[in-house]
Formats: C-alpha cells, structure tokens, sequence
C-alpha cells in the first residue's frame, strides 16, 4: 500500500514516525511519502516538506505567512496527485489538514485523521467538515471519544495516547552519562520547556529563566528543540547555573526533579514522567484576546484537561511572571504537593488507555484498506 503522512508540527514528528514502524509491520510492502522531520524520516519513505517551515503560532502569525501557507497547500495537491496513495493520513495539524481532506475527499482518496483537531477547544463548527471529509477519525484522549460520539453522533477509535508509546519505547540514555555528555553539575535539575517555535520560546524562555537567582541549589537545564539551534539559546543563558540540552527533552525529563512548561503536549509528556511542574503561557497581545474570546475551556493544559480538575498550576498570560512563577516553583519543590501531584499522575495516565496507539491504529487503517481492495 501506499500511504501519504502530513504532520505539520515537532510532535506530529514523533507520533508520525511511530505510526510508520506500526505500518510497516503490518503491511510490509508499503511506501510512505510525508511532510514531517527527521523522526518521521528515520523510518523510511520520502520526506517532502519539514514541519519547520510549516509552523506557525497565533493568529497573527498566521495571517502574515497566508501566502506561504497557499503556495504550499497548492503544492501539497499536486504531490498528492502525483503520488497516488491508497490512503492519506492527517497528524493534528487542522488548519492545514481539513482543506487537504476537503480536496482529497472530492477527488477519492481514503482519508484518515490521527490525532484530533481540538475543536472541542475552539471551531467546533469543524465537526461538519470532519464528517463530510474524513472516512475514520483516530483520538488519543478519553473525553474526545465522548465529545465527537455523544456530542456530534460521528463514530471514532480509542487508540490511546501514543506519548505512553514513545516514552516507554525510547533508547534510555544512562543518567550517569547524560550528565557526563552534556556538562551538567550534580544538584538537582529543573527542566525548563519553552516551546518549539522561535516565537513562543522568546516569550516564554526570559521569564522562565528569571527564577534561577531564587533557586541557587538547582541547576536549570533548557530542553533545546529539534528544529531550533544552540546559537538562538545562547543570549538566554546568562549565567553558569543555567544549561543547555539540545533535542534530548525525555533523557532531561527522566532525571528531572520539578519542570517549567510551555502549555502544550509537554505538560503531558512531564506528567508522564512523573515530574511536578508548572504550566505556562504568553501568547501575543492581540493573539491572546482573540483566543480568550473563541476557546471556551476551563484549563490550557492537557493534564487538567484529562483529570477535569486544577491538579497542575497554570500560569497565563499575565499572571506569568517572575514573582508568580518563583512562588508556584517553591510549591512543587514542597514534599506534600509533590506527592499529591504523583497521585495524580498515576490516575492520569491510567485514564490514557496504556500501551498500544500506534499499533491499534495502523492495525485500523490497514484493515479498513484491505477491506476496500
């Protein structure tokens, strides 16, 4: 079989090369073809647009690269209809994704969509174009299952959550060594996760660092993104306390004591490594009213999300800043929050469905491929 991949982000990147392997194991003569990264790239097929160039945070930002964002939807088609896949595959990525699908549903391809838009964030009015265009919806979190079944009366799969997947199946790096290759000091660790985008990151990456004067005893450890080089860390890290760790963000995660998070799959991937943290965000100020006015949820990140509850603290907007921040780091440093964040972890990650997403999902669309033949 032949099968086309868009996944337009980093973490898309991760849970696309995943969803290969589990392909490729079931369905040993097939070729992939994909927008994605290196991870993606690592498993086989041909990569033809990174997800680096394709990103892009707010809404402002959005409107700035409209014309990019065209030119390649336009070529994406043209790809596509080169490649003739037996089936298209979606990572997430819905601003993109949905008006492939729209195009891709009326010339015939088999559509399927891993990993759900979160329109039970914001645009739910995107149900109609889900159900009009994509053929099997794949969800990773427990809620949706309800939201798009009770809610909007469209069938989709529990797959899981392939983060459980990624984590338990990833080359462990020995603690030892980590901290030998990468210079870091004996006291214990703070991880420091800004983001992945060089817009968010400046917002982010200042404040978070802010802290470090207050916490002599820890070092702080910056978990460098994939797509970003060492050279746009360096006029962040002002002091000797303060490092850098450069696409090694689960190693960092594994021997880290309590954690500072851009809002986003990063809180989950803490949580799963069982690491306290407090959850961050700064979007523009325009970006930021836009959003405030459209997405109708009580938290930010998936953590809270999941478990319905404030279990982590989320700091948004203005409320994220150096006096703020330093008070909620000392929280999670404490004994008794600590295990009380543990606890609930451990419900988290039971409500996640264990092992097994990739798996169940590439055994779904091959099977309903096999089906149509």
């Amino acid at each position: 079989m032949r099968y086309y991949i868009i996944a337009g982000e980093a973490s898309g990147d991760l849970h696309g090369s995943n969803l290969i392997k589990a392909l490729a194991h079931c369905d040993p003569e097939a070729t992939f073809r994909f927008w994605g990264g290196e991870l993606m790239q690592a498993q086989g097929g041909t990569l033809v647009k990174h997800y680096k160039d394709l990103a892009f945070m707010g809404f402002v930002e959005v409107l700035q690269n409209l014309s990019t964002i065209v030119k390649n939807l336009k070529f994406c088609k043209q790809d596509i209809s080169a490649f003739k896949p037996d089936a298209l595959i979606f990572i997430d990525y819905p601003g993109f994704n949905l008006r492939i699908a729209k195009w891709a549903k009326q010339k015939g391809y088999t559509t399927h969509f891993y990993i759900s838009p979160q329109i039970w964030a914001w645009k739910e009015s995107r149900i109609n174009a889900i159900k009009r265009d994509i053929d099997a919806m794949y969800v990773i979190l427990p809620f949706e299952k309800e939201f798009y079944e009770d809610k909007h009366n469209f069938p989709v799969h529990f797959v899981g959550h392939p983060l459980i997947d990624a984590i338990s199946e990833r080359e462990q790096c020995h603690p030892d060594v980590f901290l030998k290759e990468n210079e870091l000091g004996e006291n214990p660790i703070i991880a420091v996760l800004p983001g992945s985008r060089k817009q968010e990151i400046k917002k982010m990456l200042s404040v978070m660092l802010s802290v470090v004067p207050d916490f002599p005893d820890y070092q702080f450890v910056i978990a460098g993104a994939p797509n970003q080089d060492r050279d746009f860390y360096k006029p962040f890290i002002k002091t000797e306390n303060v490092h850098l760790v450069l696409n090694k963000t689960y190693d960092l995660l594994s021997i880290s004591t309590a954690a500072l998070v851009t809002s986003g799959t990063a809180t989950l991937e803490a949580a799963l490594f069982k690491v306290p943290e407090v959850v961050c965000y700064k979007g523009s100020s325009i970006s930021y009213a836009i959003a405030k006015r459209i997405v109708k949820l009580e938290f930010i990140s998936l953590v809270n999300l999941i478990l319905k509850r404030e279990a982590v603290t989320e700091l948004i907007q203005n409320d994220f800043k150096t006096k703020r921040l330093k008070k909620e780091l000392h929280a999670i440093l404490n004994t008794e929050r600590r295990n009380k964040l543990f606890e609930d972890y451990y419900t988290l990650e039971n409500m996640l469905g264990g092992k097994g997403a990739s798996a169940k999902t590439a055994q779904l669309i091959h099977q309903a491929l096999l089906a149509k033949k």
